[in-house]
């Protein structure tokens, strides 16, 4: 006879006839109904040492839990102290595996990567502080962009204002390759911007302002240069051809011709502010990087470069400023560095001091992937990530015809 066929006579002849003590009692027979055959429930698995459905012969049956309307039944004081056993992870209820921990995301440089490699993958320290700060940035860099944004860069003569130029519009082309970003020499002193991005481009104002079937990208192309990051570049006159005066005329026309390919323009603007072409190029900015040398006096001619626009109505603009204190020969002092920060955020600028960085010396051109120092990257991650910050507020333009 089988063990169903047992259950089905027990249940038949009813319950026995003795009294059932409070800690016997079960849950009332009553409330049960047997259900048909075909939905019976299969037994259940076979716990260690026992048949289905029994506990081993060696331990006594399990408790069974009182009804809900009554009190539970009072054990021995050793059994009360005992534990209570953890129950079944929620996994094991539907069958399932435990769900594996997320991976730590792995070093990509320094000493840490040097561990994850020469293991194979075995101890993984996961990123450096250092790192993890350059990824929040460069997620902020490359935030979807509504239109396309201007980025005027100002500062005084031998405070490395083209090499910052240079430096945030590569940072730029990098991580946003999907967008293009060129720079603009408008610094009529005969600027260097060309020979920092791509010595070789020999292109001019004149070229782009004076061609009426400049239309698509490659005509335009051929016209600028480039460097290895991807950003493109538009030289001033260089100093070995006869001079030729940019004015704010051929400047605006040459800007439209390139805004209407180009999504961010970096303008290396001239020392002077109130050069004529400067004064175009300041009309339609988005944002602004302010270069001072760490001392006094280039903080100084930093200073007024921001009174001077504050007395001109451009008070917005200075809200949407970075200011960038360059070390550019190594020599500055830490407690002057700090004070003039101070004195510039105070203001409501942000400040970021750049170290000093023989790659970013006068001549020859940048790198910011693979020549440029680890800090210093970091630094002009840190003045890229707050400019992009500003293009969120500003409202988007009307874009001058249509891209090919």
């Amino acid at each position: 006879m089988t063990e169903r066929e047992d259950f089905l006579r027990d249940r038949q002849a009813g319950p026995p006839q003795h009294p059932a003590s409070p800690a016997d009692d079960g849950p009332p027979t009553e409330q049960w109904t047997m259900p048909p055959n075909d939905q019976w429930p299969a037994p259940p698995a076979p716990p260690a040492g026992g048949q289905p459905g029994f506990p081993p012969p060696s331990q006594p049956a399990p408790h069974q839990p009182p009804p809900p309307n009554q009190p539970p039944a009072q054990h021995p004081g050793p059994q009360q102290a005992s534990p209570q056993q953890p129950g079944p992870q929620p996994w094991l209820d539907f069958g399932g595996t435990p769900p594996s921990p997320p991976r730590k995301p792995r070093p990509t440089g320094g000493w840490r990567r040097a561990v994850h490699v020469a293991t194979f993958g075995l101890i993984n320290l996961g990123p450096s502080k250092a790192e993890r700060r350059s990824d929040e940035l460069k997620a902020i860099i490359q935030a979807p962009l509504r239109s396309y944004y201007k980025v005027g860069v100002l500062g005084k003569g031998g405070v490395g204002k083209t090499s910052v130029a240079a430096s945030v519009g590569s940072v730029f082309a990098e991580l946003r390759p999907a967008d293009r970003v060129v720079a603009i020499d408008a610094d009529t002193a005969f600027g260097r911007l060309g020979s920092r991005v791509d010595p070789t481009a020999r292109g001019s104002y004149w070229e782009l302002a004076g061609d009426r079937n400049l239309e698509s990208f490659a005509d335009l192309k051929a016209r600028i240069g480039s460097n290895a990051a991807g950003l493109y570049v538009l030289a001033g006159e260089p100093a070995s051809t006869r001079r030729r005066v940019l004015d704010p005329a051929i400047y605006r026309e040459a800007a439209l011709r390139l805004d209407r390919h180009f999504t961010i323009s970096i303008i290396d603007c001239g020392s002077t502010m109130d050069a004529p072409v400067t004064q175009e190029a300041l009309r339609d900015l988005d944002a602004l990087i302010v270069v001072s040398s760490p001392w006094a006096d280039g903080a100084g001619a930093a200073a007024q470069t921001m009174e001077w626009l504050a007395n001109h109505g451009m008070s917005e603009l200075l809200r949407r400023t970075v200011v960038v204190l360059n070390d550019s020969d190594g020599h500055a002092d830490k407690k002057t560095k700090a004070a003039l920060s101070q004195q510039f955020t105070s203001r409501g600028q942000v400040v970021v001091e750049v170290p000093f960085d023989p790659h970013l010396r006068p001549g020859g051109v940048i790198d910011v992937s693979r020549e440029m120092a680890p800090a210093t990257r970091l630094r002009f991650l840190e003045i890229t990530a707050a400019i992009a910050g500003h293009f969120s507020v500003v409202p988007p333009h009307s874009v001058p015809g249509e891209a090919n």
